[in-house]
Formats: structure tokens, C-alpha cells, sequence
């Protein structure tokens, strides 16, 4: 949402907490229902083919990555925004941090190896807070439209990435980031636990602080949020600066998983991450979204992009059934909320 417009909508019911405890929203709960649904059917149609060790253990090293971009692009959607950038920003990241790693971190012992796998990881989240800093600045000081500026974000920095390698890749990594990308500890991917490390406070910061009630109310309300005296371009900033510095994250775990980094990784997911923010009751103008929703969102994604693999289905198809299960999420909830108001009110 671009801060020279005004939108002015009801903020969304809380969910009601019962006298026996905690009542999970109906998101969560449809999402669940949707997730056993789909679990049996795919025990019928696949059985141990999908419900094995490995197969479980593929999904979890899988959807970490694809759970952090969808947080990234979570706060922005949150805030009544979008960011198209955050596969570019998580390339160019990654990229950065594989040219230190592979020119000054992998000679050399001791105390300076790792200040020089410091300052890879560095040179990966500085190049993504500058993108984040870029967008912010142009969404919220010049009122752009966030489609509009993080689409040209996204064409220049991809520009950028492709222009420094030629479209080549950089690969051969220390052991820490293979092992941060393909290891175990007791049996659990470590992606799927930084996944965890990430989503867990992201959670608290949008639902329990000052500052996710700020993103909120910018999606809900932006003319509310202008009377209470809030720095509103300030808020918008810090949305995107925080949504460029998980699209890094995302990247490292990208790069690691694949002991490679290159400018096209990942370009699939960017129809994905919006798909299972809807889907995960994200609602698209922006104002309510619960990260608990989105985790769950995410595991139905994964476990159909799991069984549509072993069913032979082709991954353009898959895409395409993406799609159109996006827009009939997106289109429901129109229909929706247009028909309440010819509902009878209790």
C-alpha cells in the first residue's frame, strides 16, 4: 500500500477464547481439516511411497526454505503490500556471501577463517538490507506502488546477479554450510530447525509487539494509524527492510542445501509463497494473518508437491493447479464477504 493512499477498513473479530481454553482460528482449523483430508487420500493412492522415513525426511529439508520466503513475504502482505524482490534479493544475497566464501573462506586456518565466514554472512544479509532499505524508501518516501517498485527492484537485482556471473554458478562451500543445508541433529533436519528459530519469534514480533500491531493497522486502517500520530513510512521501511533480510536467509539456506548458489534459483516460489500466505489466511489487502496459519499452509503445500512428484504429475502442471487454487482462494473470500452482508444479521 502506497502512503499516498487511504483504505479504511474494519479490522477483523479475534478469535473467541472459551472458558475450557484456547479456540483455534477457523483458518487453522479448516487448514488442518484440508491436511487430514489429504493425508487420506494420499495413503489410498500412494501408501508407503509417501508415508516413509525418507519421503518425510525429504519434505522436511525441503520446506524450511520455502517457509522463510513465504514469511518474507508475509510482512509485506500483513502491511496491505507485496514484494516481488525477495527470490531476486535471495539470489544476489547468496551470491555475495558464495564469492567471500570461495576467494577468502575456504584458505587459511584458524581465527581468520571464521572472520572471513563472518563476513560472508555479512556481505549476504548487508546486500539484502540495502535492497530492503531501497524498497522501503521508494514505497513509503515516494509513495510507489509496492507492485510497481518491487518489481523494478526485482528486475535490477536480478539484472545485477546475472551480469556479475554471466548466469554461471559459484559452488564449493565449508563444511559448516553443507551440514547447515543437508545435516541432522538427533534425526531433524538443522533447516527445519532454523526454520523454527525464525518462524517462532517472527510470530511474537507481528502478534504480541507494538510493531506488528503498527503492520496490521497499515493493512486494516491506514488512516487510523495516520490520526494516532505514527510514523507510518517509518513502519513501511522496517517491512521491508525486515522482508529483504529473511529473503537472505532463505538464500543461505538455498545455497547451502545445494553446496551452489546462481541468479535462478528458486523462481518458482514466488507464485508459492503468495499462494500459501492466502491460503494460510493471509488476507491479501492486508491487516490479519497469523504465522501459525502459514506454517500450516505450508505443510499441505509441501505434502501435495510431494505426492503430485511421485504420481508423475508434471511440475508445470503442478504449477498451473497453484495458480488456479490461487485465485479460488482469493475468489472465495470475495464472494464471501460480499454475500455476508445479504446474510441475516444474529
Amino acid at each position: 500500500m502506497s502512503e499516498g493512499s487511504v483504505t479504511t477498513r474494519p479490522p477483523p473479530p479475534a478469535p473467541v477464547a472459551s472458558a475450557a481454553g484456547w479456540k483455534p482460528s477457523p483458518v487453522l482449523f479448516r487448514l488442518v481439516v484440508l491436511f487430514l483430508a489429504l493425508v487420506a487420500l494420499f495413503a489410498v493412492l500412494l501408501g508407503h511411497r509417501l508415508f516413509n522415513g525418507a519421503a518425510i525426511r525429504s519434505m522436511a529439508f525441503q520446506l524450511p526454505e520455502l517457509g522463510i520466503f513465504a514469511l518474507a513475504m508475509m510482512v509485506p502482505l500483513l502491511s496491505g503490500g507485496l514484494d516481488l524482490s525477495i527470490i531476486a534479493t535471495a539470489n544476489l544475497s547468496a551470491l555475495a556471501a558464495a564469492y567471500v566464501f570461495t576467494h577468502f573462506g575456504l584458505g587459511g586456518s584458524g581465527a581468520s577463517m571464521v572472520l572471513w565466514h563472518i563476513a560472508a554472512l555479512a556481505a549476504a544479509f548487508g546486500v539484502a538490507g540495502l535492497v530492503g532499505l531501497l524498497n522501503g524508501t521508494v514505497i513509503a518516501y515516494l509513495g510507489v506502488s509496492p507492485i510497481l517498485a518491487t518489481l523494478g527492484t526485482m528486475t535490477m537485482v536480478k539484472g545485477i546477479a546475472v551480469g556479475l556471473t554471466h548466469g554461471g554458478v559459484i559452488a564449493g562451500f565449508p563444511p559448516f554450510m553443507v551440514f547447515i543445508g543437508n545435516g541432522l541433529v538427533f534425526g531433524v533436519p538443522v533447516v527445519l530447525i532454523v526454520f523454527a528459530v525464525i518462524a517462532i519469534p517472527m510470530g511474537v514480533l507481528l502478534t504480541r509487539t507494538s510493531f506488528g500491531q503498527r503492520v496490521t493497522m497499515l493493512g486494516s486502517n491506514l488512516q487510523a494509524v495516520r490520526y494516532s500520530g505514527i510514523d507510518t513510512r517509518r513502519v513501511l521501511v522496517r517491512v521491508y527492510l525486515i522482508s529483504a533480510l529473511l529473503s537472505a536467509l532463505a538464500g543461505l539456506l538455498m545455497m547451502a542445501r545445494f553446496n551452489s548458489a546462481n541468479a535462478a534459483y528458486g523462481e518458482s516460489y514466488l507464485l508459492i509463497t503468495i499462494l500459501a500466505a492466502v491460503l494460510g489466511g493471509i488476507d491479501p489487502a492486508g491487516g490479519f494473518g497469523k504465522v501459525s496459519g502459514l506454517v500450516m499452509s505450508l505443510i499441505v503445500l509441501q505434502l501435495v508437491s510431494t505426492a503430485a512428484n511421485l504420481l508423475n504429475i508434471s511440475q508445470f502442471l503442478s504449477l498451473a493447479l497453484w495458480g488456479a487454487v490461487l485465485l479460488g482462494v482469493a475468489g472465495v473470500g470475495r464472494v464471501w464477504a460480499w454475500a455476508r452482508h445479504f446474510l441475516p444479521k444474529r
